[in-house]
């Protein structure tokens, strides 16, 4: 009787230890219900594994230092919104949409394509992809199944979609794919860059308000980034006075600008309700351009990984083996950041102190409302 007495203290002192153990390291609640993502191939995750496109990334060396993770990320290792999505407190990486439904939507799902552009056309060069018009589409029907789950309760529904946070990231395909490939598409020589800057606004100010009709209400669009400075336009590229490609980043910066007044415009009563922000990739990019090596990159204008001048003429080939220390370059490829630049570009937005890399306040302020 005593040994029955002794064991059962035993168990009963063990599940006390367990108890307190669980209690003292509670699991982390994302500071948001969940995280929906649109763009091109920055934050593409998988979604063009199994599509017949040149715009793929499902052989190694990509992923590289995401081992864990079935090749997808056009990239070494974290995208910008991984590391967004862990800052945000996620436990687990937001899914692609081509393999994910049911419940797990509930938390988010990640619908980015490489090669695609706001217009339907751009990327079309490099085959197969998910344009931000199927995107959003693909967004309606999730929209339609989480109804399903939320038992038709439209209203409750909405009142959850209200709390997650969207981010779009499009345009860069949309000059690097398409205005400036003038043997492919005829854009430049129907439209200014002015003209076209206007052309993308006035498509893109259409697809966000079709994500607002459908329940977003706290969304980031990103601005396009100083492309004109990436490895590829480098390798293709003299610039008169700086070794970037001037006129390229001259149409980007008239782009980014309408782009944060349409932010404006927004948040200013034309969608009530709505709290968009605008992320400054252009100069958050320039940042790194200038001040690289206070970041401890010592390789600013070549990808990691690549073939031709500053490894910029095209993207990795299949199991081409890599720079050693991928944390010492900007770029990973001939168009793609790496993981390192990934990671400092999401802490910047999501806590910067000024309005510098986020406008009008930052991601955290943001999941906060």
């Amino acid at each position: 009787m005593k040994g029955l007495w002794e064991l059962m203290l035993s168990f009963s002192l063990v599940f006390l230890w367990f108890t307190a153990k669980a209690c003292s390291q509670p699991l982390q609640q994302p500071q948001v219900p969940c995280f929906f993502i649109f763009g091109d191939s920055l934050v593409d995750n998988g979604n063009n594994n199994g599509m017949l496109t040149l715009a793929r990334a499902n052989y190694r060396p990509y992923g590289i230092d995401f081992p864990e993770a079935t090749p997808g990320r056009f990239t070494n290792g974290r995208t910008y919104v991984d590391a967004l999505a862990q800052l945000l407190g996620f436990p687990n990486y937001i899914p692609p949409y081509a393999r994910t439904r049911g419940p797990a939507l509930l938390r988010g799902v990640n619908y980015a394509s490489g090669a695609a552009g706001i217009r339907d056309e751009t990327g079309n060069n490099l085959g197969d992809h998910v344009s931000m018009n199927q995107q959003v589409a693909n967004f309606a029907n999730t929209i339609l199944e989480m109804r399903r789950l939320f038992r038709g309760d439209s209203s409750a529904l909405n009142s959850y979609l209200s709390k997650c946070i969207l981010y779009s990231g499009m345009g860069s395909n949309d000059y690097l794919n398409n205005y400036f490939m003038p043997d492919f598409y005829s854009s430049s020589s129907v439209y200014t860059p002015k003209a076209y800057a206007a052309l993308l606004l006035q498509e893109y100010s259409r697809q966000l308000t079709q994500l607002y009709t459908l329940g977003a209400r706290k969304v980031i669009v990103s601005g396009v980034g100083q492309i004109g400075c990436i490895p590829y336009q480098l390798a293709r590229y003299q610039g008169n006075s700086s070794r970037c490609s001037e006129k390229i980043n001259v149409a980007i910066s008239i782009f980014n600008s309408e782009l944060q007044k349409l932010v404006d415009r927004f948040n200013g009563g034309v969608l009530p309700g709505a709290k968009f922000v605008y992320l400054d990739s252009y100069k958050s990019t320039g940042d790194l351009f200038l001040n690289g090596t206070n970041y401890g990159f010592e390789v600013i204008d070549k990808g990691c990984c690549g073939v031709g001048k500053n490894n910029g003429q095209i993207t990795c080939l299949p199991l081409q083996q890599p720079c050693e220390d991928r944390r010492k370059y900007l770029f990973w490829d001939a168009f793609h950041p790496t993981e390192v630049a990934n990671i400092i570009f999401a802490k910047s937005s999501y806590s910067s102190q000024t309005q510098s890399y986020a406008y009008p306040i930052n991601i955290q302020q943001l999941a906060m409302l």
